[in-house]
């Protein structure tokens, strides 16, 4: 699908049978041959296709060509089961025009195609370039705030709500399991979030040092400004990642002392159970000259000898703090 903006005060609208004067944005989502090649043929460029924009050198990201600034980000978007996904945007920017060209409906371009309505400030395709870098850099900020509040809820539960605190070691290793699948998912889009934004602030940096050629001074100012949050994002961002490494290391402790209480609590039973295995082991013979088979208190007291020789060991690890 190929979508057209001439300025501020029309709708988009789908392709026609020539380029309208006044366009500062062609988005192509989806695009097929004919609507490529119609692209390319009317501004005298070329239009990446998806295995181009998934290539990660720096080299195939940025790139400047004559007049032309073709470019890469990484962005996310949710699928079909609302699990987050890293897709790429290409942005082919021009003195006026600028194409983007994606593979997967992103909220960050529709929610820029609503705004660009309105905002008389959207001059050419430079300034609405800009507009989709904020978008995405406002989006990313919103997703590390709502990873930071779970984070945070997190780590409450681990540390302060009891999360191996149960009678029931099933009920116990079931919460850390899911804590730990928790852990899993936070660095996950923590991940996807952060690469957003490294690609981001490289396109920022990037497009504000080699297009000075036609780029305006608002634009740029704007570009720095983008860059300078990603920035301060980086900064936050640092911190949630070693606050996940923490949650993750002290559930993997937690788990680790609760397999140590398990073999704690087998290596308690096996020695209790050897003393009385002896004592029954020696009285079940087959000998005739066995003095406690004529005693007449033999049989009771064979019975406090084994009792005796499993309580003993009972009270000996007790002293030793092996319950606690």
């Amino acid at each position: 699908m190929l979508k057209l903006y001439r300025s501020a005060t029309d709708d988009w609208q789908t392709i026609g049978e020539k380029l309208p004067s006044g366009i500062i944005w062609i988005d192509l989502l989806n695009p097929s041959a004919d609507e490529k090649q119609f692209v390319e043929r009317a501004l005298d460029i070329r239009v990446p296709s998806e295995e181009s924009l998934g290539e990660i050198e720096a080299s195939s990201r940025l790139v400047k060509d004559h007049d032309r600034l073709y470019l890469t980000s990484p962005a996310v978007r949710l699928d079909e089961n609302n699990e987050a996904e890293i897709t790429n945007i290409g942005f082919v920017i021009g003195p006026r025009v600028l194409v983007t060209v994606r593979f997967a409906e992103l909220k960050n371009v529709d929610d820029v195609m609503k705004r660009i309505a309105t905002d008389k400030n959207l001059e050419n395709g430079m300034c609405v370039f800009t507009a989709l870098l904020e978008a995405m850099v406002d989006r990313g900020a919103d997703v590390l705030e709502h990873l930071g509040a779970k984070t945070d809820k997190l780590s409450r539960a681990v540390f302060k709500g009891g999360l191996v605190r149960s009678r029931r070691p099933v009920r116990s290793s079931r919460r850390l399991r899911e804590a730990l699948e928790s852990i899993g998912e936070l660095a996950d889009r923590h991940a996807k979030a952060r690469d957003v934004l490294l690609g981001v602030g490289r396109l920022a940096t990037f497009a504000g040092d080699v297009g000075n050629e036609w780029i305006t001074a608002a634009s740029k100012r704007r570009l720095e400004s983008v860059s300078k949050d990603v920035i301060s994002l980086g900064d936050y961002e640092t911190r949630l990642s070693d606050k996940i490494q923490l949650l993750l290391d002290a559930v993997l402790g937690f788990i680790n002392i609760q397999q140590n209480d398990l073999f704690k609590i087998l290596t308690i039973v096996s020695v209790v159970g050897v003393p009385p295995t002896i004592l029954v082991g020696v009285w079940g013979m087959n000998f005739k000259a066995m003095p406690e088979l004529s005693w007449t208190l033999g049989y009771p007291m064979a019975w406090a000898a084994i009792i005796a020789s499993g309580a003993l060991p009972l009270l000996w690890f007790k002293r030793r703090g092996w319950f606690d």
